[in-house]
């Protein structure tokens, strides 16, 4: 004889788990964006985009997702960091697939390990995607080597913005260090303190080391300088240099230095 139960229990729709990727979007162009970068933007319920990221990436995303523009950009009105990670926990308790679309590398002066590990704090599933930094990209295009070994032990990256309320970089010790160890400097977030981080350089590094600026790296707006470390600040002035921009200070911009000579040997040379 079988005998059936009937179940009072009604089932309910199982919800969906959502997540978060922090997405490097690299440094402007979007062909520099990797394959796996996107694949995650193709995928996303929800895009949060910086400031800095051209428009050009979200060709990618999908019709169906929403994009919400976080700004963050030295030197203006940006989104509360504290409000961007609530959103980001928001959106995932939601069940949203999203994409935390970020200028460069997440995790190079990109705030993504903050963004990590509060999101980890929070119980949500969080990964990362890497970008191309914009200290790299602005090097490259200039064909410069940062890690060249004839004349670099290797790189240092440096911000030129500290945290509020964090001690000021102590750039002549940087400098010092840079020059007894054979390091390329690379300078993030810089112009504004330009004058300050100079000062500071020269105190540990030869006036005559040359410096390369890079700005809008990688895109069809970009500009460089290239010029000697006494004459940094006045080359930020006379260039009317602006934000976003990268200075590369070490020996492995050297030859750059000798091809915006006038009368260089090296022009002569390739004449």
């Amino acid at each position: 004889m079988n005998i059936f139960t009937k179940s009072n229990s009604v089932c309910e729709p199982t919800k969906q788990v959502g997540f978060v990727t922090l997405v490097g979007a690299g440094p402007g162009d979007p062909e520099l964006l990797t394959l796996k970068a996107v694949r995650a933007i193709q995928q996303a319920s929800v895009i949060m985009v910086d400031d800095l990221v051209n428009d050009e990436v979200l060709q990618y995303a999908s019709r169906a997702a929403r994009v919400i523009h976080v700004g963050k950009r030295g030197g203006c009105a940006s989104t509360p960091q504290r409000l961007i990670l609530k959103m980001l926990v928001q959106e995932a308790s939601n069940g949203e697939s999203v994409v935390r679309l970020k200028g460069g590398d997440p995790f190079i002066f990109g705030r993504g390990g903050e963004e990590l590990a509060y999101l980890e704090a929070a119980g949500v599933a969080v990964t990362a995607v890497n970008g191309i930094t914009a200290g790299l990209a602005g090097a490259t295009s200039l064909n410069i080597s940062l890690t060249h070994r004839d004349v670099a032990h290797g790189v240092l990256f440096m911000t030129g913005h500290s945290k509020p309320g964090d001690q000021a970089v102590n750039w002549q010790q940087i400098a010092a260090t840079c020059h007894s160890s054979k390091l390329t400097l690379v300078i993030y977030m810089g112009v504004s303190n330009v004058g300050f981080i100079t000062k500071g350089l020269l105190q540990g590094l030869p006036s005559d080391t040359p410096v390369a600026v890079i700005q809008n790296a990688s895109l069809p707006t970009q500009r460089d300088v290239v010029c000697k470390l006494k004459d940094l600040s006045t080359a930020f002035a006379s260039e009317g240099l602006t934000s976003p921009a990268i200075m590369i200070v070490g020996n492995v911009t050297a030859g750059l230095q000798a091809l915006s000579q006038p009368n260089s040997n090296l022009l002569t040379d390739a004449a």
